[in-house]
Parts: C-alpha cells; sequence; structure tokens
C-alpha cells in the first residue's frame, strides 16, 4: 500500500493521476497547506523542504518501506516501481525525462509565479503581472509546437504527461486563451477523457477551498510562517 500525502494542487494531482493509471492501491493523508500541516515534525521526516505531495510505499524496492519526496522524483520512482509509462529504451526514456524536467522547471515554476501574481499578491505589480504572463505565454508555445509533431510531449502518454496536465487546466485562470493552442488544448481533451485521470481529480474533491484566502492561511502560504527556518 502506498500512502499519499497531499492537497488538491496541480502537483497533488500529478500523483493521484498517476497512481490511478498504474492502478496502484493508496490511501490518502491530506497534508492542508493553509493551516500549515507541511510544517509538521512528522511530516518533515518524509519531505524535509516541506512541500507536499510526498509518498511512504510500504512495499519498497527491498520489500521495505521508503518514502519519496518531490513530485518528479515520485513519477519516475513509480514508473520504474511499475514499468509502466517510461520506456525502456535509452531513447524514449530520455524523451520523457527530457518534457519531465521542461514541468518541473518551467511550467509549475512559471505558472505558479503568473498565478501568484494574478490571484494572490496583496497589490497588483503590473512588471510581475507582464513578466510571468508573458512567460506563460510562451511555454504554451512550446508545448503547441511539440504537440504539433506527436499525440503527447514525450511520443506516447507518459509521466511527462501526468505532470503537465493538471497545470494546463486551469488556463482560463492563468489568462491564456487556450484556442489560440490548439495542439494544446486537443491534448488537455485528450487527457481529461481518461478514466483514471477522471478518478485522479477526484482526489480530495470536498476539501478544495472555493472562498479567498483569509489572513491566517495568507501567512502560512506567503508569510512568516512559509520562510521560518525550521
Amino acid at each position: 500500500m502506498i500512502d499519499l500525502y497531499a492537497w488538491p494542487t496541480p502537483n497533488g494531482y500529478k500523483i493521484s493521476i498517476a497512481l490511478d493509471e498504474m492502478k496502484l492501491p493508496y490511501n490518502v493523508v491530506a497534508v492542508d497547506i493553509g493551516a500549515g500541516d507541511q510544517f509538521k515534525p512528522e511530516f518533515l521526516k518524509i519531505s524535509p523542504n516541506n512541500r507536499m505531495p510526498a509518498i511512504v510505499d510500504s512495499d519498497g524496492p527491498d520489500g521495505k518501506p521508503i518514502s519519496v519526496f518531490e513530485s518528479g522524483a515520485i513519477l519516475i520512482y513509480l514508473a520504474e516501481k511499475t514499468g509502466l509509462f517510461m520506456p525502456k529504451d535509452t531513447r524514449g526514456k530520455v524523451k520523457v525525462l527530457e518534457w519531465l524536467m521542461v514541468q518541473m522547471a518551467s511550467v509549475g515554476p512559471m505558472f505558479g509565479q503568473n498565478g501568484h501574481f494574478r490571484a494572490y499578491a496583496p497589490e497588483k505589480i503590473q512588471y510581475a503581472l507582464d513578466r510571468y504572463g508573458n512567460e506563460t505565454k510562451r511555454i504554451y508555445g512550446v508545448l503547441d509546437r511539440r504537440l504539433a509533431e506527436a499525440p503527447y510531449l514525450a511520443g506516447d502518454y507518459s509521466i511527462a504527461d501526468m505532470a503537465t496536465f493538471p497545470w494546463t487546466r486551469s488556463h482560463a485562470r492563468q489568462g491564456i486563451e487556450i484556442a489560440e493552442y490548439p495542439n494544446v488544448k486537443r491534448w488537455i481533451d485528450a487527457i481529461a477523457a481518461r478514466p483514471a485521470v477522471e478518478k485522479g481529480l477526484e482526489l480530495l474533491k470536498d476539501r478544495i477551498r472555493t472562498q479567498p484566502i483569509d489572513d491566517k492561511q495568507r501567512d502560512v502560504l506567503f508569510g512568516k510562517q512559509q520562510y521560518a527556518r525550521r
């Protein structure tokens, strides 16, 4: 059994989707990032960077439990554990890892900053809106060009798609006109229709925030609590 420590965010969905695609049984442990669960000592033992998701696999590679943090590392671990969604040949594997790294290094950080300054910053900073908004559009262009060449990012459906899809499904909130990126739209629609993806997106659906964050949550997510040394 795998324990998935997560919250209903793009990074959390990456792993719930992968677990459902790989048909691995798992138990969800909610990590309420607005309440500060990510700073609890027991969670920091699993994820020392105080970020979710993280997993604990009771059946590790040597038959003993293993914990894995960072979503990209988790996806690689799960692909290697199951032999699924990662090619066996070196060229195919490299292609998957390239696009997975694009997600980790560009899609996640840049889309995240774009969303932060659009929705959470206490004041509108035009430089930041332009900087991250334009970079988000540039990355969508990169994805669109690639998806004009292949049905999925690495050719066949893989963990690279599982990592990237949750960040692109919220394109409207990122200020993106998805019709301008028809290949990305086709790809989003194809992935969203997969039964395992639909199931993965059910992750903690009753805990999805529907109201603006309050001052306490803002301090946890973006203030003193977030940056306190531990």
